[in-house]
């Protein structure tokens, strides 16, 4: 078998291991002369720009997920990580997407799964490339995969429990526009069957559109159909999980990540100790609200996650005292003028980073809002961390939450909160 591997990052390194196992002849694409991760000795291989556009002479083409499937010109199958997982896993497969929240909530349904005795595989964009942990899963384990647009875009069977949290503009840079980013979430259902569960937002009118093509039972949690927040307490089905001051999680928006978990979990569990166990010690992911340190009263938190103006906006809310946010990136084409106008001059002072810096200072300043520090000239993330104690004046909280994505600066969100963090160490 003739097998191509269109991009070659940790993923088509995944691929190409993968299907060096399985003894196909393989040749890598790549548009960069470079690719991110080193190439295997002796790897046959086209490099360069425009190399997708002639893949003709394979029979089997495997996309790497950030890859629009469009791109991609050949005779043979166009295929990805994603669909061969699903074809292969021989267990329970329960899959997540949204815009945000989705590495929160699969972790959850993680824990309360594990809690429960359950054998986990927690796989995708959060997880270890699918591949590399299919030949581990046996038929009673228990699959949860976050699942991006892009790695929905072409999917071709959907798993048997499925979430879909709140959808936000996103991607817009990559997606022709706001009705294929949902069409390509709305894969996540599109071949369930009636013996399957749909799980989805409440209120969030693009969830309910992707989810409305599935034929399986539909919840929505936050409603009496799954779990709910009921005074101060978190219930489903009359079963009090918790009161939602003893939750691990910051943030008033987490509440919704942990009811969806729950609902989603509770098909294979109704054990309220591990549940509430799983949901009480889980404190979050990294670069997620997640403290950094507390230094001279202020607390340092990093949210470098937050790579769309709804997740910011989520993070603001999830603080009353005042607070120094950091703002700014690379500009994915997302509207900005929702969080724009929640910016209160006596409660929020702004520092702005990277490309997106000048126009937004511009679009600020324009809608009145006047507690501005332009950094965008700065290099690196310690030169912005050194400079933020001199800009402290009333505020209790700095939150790095850019709103934008991160590679005019950085290589990754990883590596833009990985280096904030270890700024906000060198603080004295």
């Amino acid at each position: 078998m003739k097998v191509a591997i269109a991009g070659y990052g940790a993923e088509g390194e995944a691929n190409y291991n993968y299907w060096l196992a399985l003894g196909a002849d393989i040749t890598i694409f790549d548009e960069a002369d470079t690719p991110t991760h080193q190439l295997p000795e002796g790897a046959a291989t086209r490099l360069g720009r425009g190399v997708l556009t002639d893949m003709n002479g394979f029979d089997l083409v495997i996309r790497t997920a950030g890859l629009n499937p469009n791109h991609i010109k050949t005779d043979g199958k166009i295929w990805s990580a994603t669909n061969e997982f699903f074809a292969k896993c021989p267990a329970p497969i329960i899959g997540v997407t949204g815009t945000k929240g989705k590495g929160t909530t699969c972790s959850l349904i993680t824990e309360i799964l594990k809690e429960a005795g359950k054998t986990v595989h927690l796989v995708g964009n959060i997880g270890t490339p699918a591949l590399e942990v299919l030949p581990t899963v046996k038929a009673d384990d228990f699959v949860v995969f976050e699942l991006s647009s892009f790695q929905l875009w072409d999917i071709e069977k959907s798993p048997e429990t499925a979430v879909v949290l709140m959808i936000e503009p996103d991607h817009l840079n990559v997606h022709a526009d706001m009705g294929e980013y949902i069409e390509a979430k709305a894969n996540i259902g599109k071949f369930q069957t009636a013996d399957d569960l749909m799980v989805y937002h409440p209120k969030n009118e693009r969830s309910a559109r992707a989810a409305s093509p599935s034929p399986a039972q539909k919840k929505r949690y936050m409603t009496p159909d799954g779990a709910q927040i009921m005074e101060t307490k978190i219930v489903i089905e009359d079963n009090i999980i918790c009161d939602i001051s003893e939750v691990g999680l910051l943030g008033v928006h987490n509440l919704e990540n942990i009811c969806a978990a729950i609902t989603a979990a509770w098909r294979y569990t109704q054990n309220v100790t591990s549940i509430m166990k799983a949901v009480t010690t889980f404190k979050g992911l990294p670069h997620r609200l997640e403290l950094v340190r507390e230094l001279h009263g202020v607390k340092y938190i990093n949210d470098s996650f937050s790579t769309g103006p709804a997740a910011t906006l989520a993070a603001l809310k999830s603080f009353s005292e005042p607070l120094l946010v950091i703002i700014g990136g690379s500009d994915k084409g997302i509207d900005q003028t929702q969080l724009i106008n929640f910016l209160d001059n006596d409660l929020h002072s702004v520092i702005l980073i990277g490309s997106s810096s000048d126009r937004l200072e511009g679009v600020l300043r324009t809608r009145g809002f006047t507690h501005i520090t332009n950094l965008g000239q700065c290099q690196t993330m310690r030169e912005v961390v050194s400079k933020i104690p001199a800009l402290i004046h009333d505020e209790r909280v700095v939150l790095l939450s850019p709103a934008h994505a991160s590679f005019d600066m950085f290589a990754s969100v990883y590596d833009r909160g990985d280096q904030y963090r270890q700024a906000v160490m060198e603080l004295a």
